[in-house]
């Protein structure tokens, strides 16, 4: 008869006891989670920003007003970044400036009007920055002395064919 009446207590105790350790485990476990997804984290985001710093270094955009002696203008097609087909004459006027500018930063400016995706012309703009950079390098202008300058978007009723211009300047 006395077995009856301590099953209440006991079957009491030791569901507090499975709660108390359920919790107990729980929380430990949710803690060892934790430290291995900080460390999984930092792991993983260690190796993008590495990338990102190397990027960067490598495409450094110029910002500021349009600055120095313009040494050449190049215009584009619409929608490409191909260089022109009378693009030789013009790197050739440029890269004879920049000879005699010693050792002074030329600077290469994409433009892009308004119409369309800013995003996407922005970056038709910087391609075509590039292509005109990858062209001084190969007719022998030291690559230390070119910089690109942020593209620009260009305002007013101008000529389409204005939008679609790189120029290159030689700083003062």
């Amino acid at each position: 008869m006395f077995d009856d009446l301590d099953d209440g207590p006991r079957i009491a105790v030791w569901t507090v006891l499975g709660v108390v350790a359920f919790l107990l485990f729980g929380l430990l476990g949710g803690l060892a989670l934790k430290t291995m997804g900080a460390k999984n984290r930092a792991a993983v985001t260690a190796a993008p920003v590495a990338t990102a710093v190397a990027v960067v270094a490598e495409e450094v955009l110029v910002e500021g007003p349009l600055a120095g002696d313009l040494a050449g203008t190049l215009y584009f097609e619409s929608g490409a970044a191909a260089l022109p087909a009378d693009a030789a004459a013009v790197l050739d006027a440029i890269r004879s400036a920049a000879a005699a500018a010693g050792g002074r930063t030329l600077i290469i400016s994409g433009f892009h009007d308004a119409s369309g995706d800013p995003a996407r012309n922005a970056e038709l703009a910087k391609e075509r920055a590039k292509s005109v950079r990858a062209a001084l390098q190969a007719a022998g202008v030291d690559a230390a002395r070119l910089a690109l300058r942020k593209p620009e978007s260009t305002t007013g009723s101008g000529d389409g064919r204005e939008a679609r211009r790189v120029e290159v300047r030689i700083l003062p």
